[in-house]
């Protein structure tokens, strides 16, 4: 393994607070019931029509004022994108021990890359990240491994020698598909649908937090250069 990959929200990431805080305040401006904190966890990763959804079940899909709310979610998000955010407990000691190595670490996202370049701005990461992989760059979005393979290219890794670290199915299956070693980060924003049986998901390995997600990729990545301390 030459290289490490993230999905952004709920794997490299910790956004949920700053969503919980502007869904309940949409809420609370509709006169609307709150909606519970870790519904919205859960749904983060589903993006932001999903978590608008929450506000306004009522409304379809494809129903032009959902649409509207759901601009409205990412404006107020844009403006303010990283009041409660940060990396989660642990991940700057795993990026940078990464780092330390020369071992290039990297970002395919969902996520928009308005908003993407924002949060990593903001976390002043920007210039620490290989590659940022968004759905603007690619015609086929996750789980479709073209975003998988875009990324290997711009590192200049073949895919087979990256891992791919994800919170959600679609993670594990780009990653799958690409040949990608995939890891599943079981404390991240699981659906609910999805999370009473994650083996189903089929991950090479599935970590709890990220020290052992840390301990795994030094086993895979780190021991394998002797760079270990």
């Amino acid at each position: 393994m030459k290289a490490v990959l993230f999905d952004l929200d709920g794997t490299l990431i910790d956004t949920a607070a700053d969503f919980i805080r502007i869904i309940q305040q949409m809420c609370h401006e509709a006169g609307r019931p709150l909606v519970d904190a870790e519904l919205i966890r859960a749904q983060v990763s589903e993006g932001a029509r999903a978590m608008v959804k929450l506000v306004y079940p009522e409304l379809q899909v494809e129903d032009p004022l959902l649409q509207q709310h759901r601009q409205r979610f990412l404006n107020s998000y844009g403006a303010e994108i990283a009041v409660d955010t940060d990396l989660f407990a642990g991940m700057y000691a795993l990026l940078e021990e990464l780092e330390e190595h020369e071992i290039p670490w990297g970002i395919v996202t969902n996520k928009p890359r308005w908003l993407s370049e924002a949060l990593l701005k903001a976390l002043n990461l920007s210039e620490r990240c290989a590659v940022l992989v968004c759905p603007e760059d690619v015609t086929r979005t996750k789980p479709d491994p073209e975003p998988m393979y875009l990324a290997a290219q711009q590192i200049n890794i073949a895919p087979e020698d990256c891992i791919y670290v994800g919170d959600h199915p679609r993670d594990i299956d780009a990653g799958r598909h690409a040949r990608m070693y995939t890891i599943l980060a079981a404390y991240g924003y699981l659906p609910l649908q999805y999370k009473d049986d994650l083996t189903a998901w089929q991950a090479d390995y599935i970590v709890k937090d990220v020290p052992e997600l840390h301990q795994h990729i030094q086993k895979l990545v780190l021991q394998q250069h002797s760079m270990l301390s």
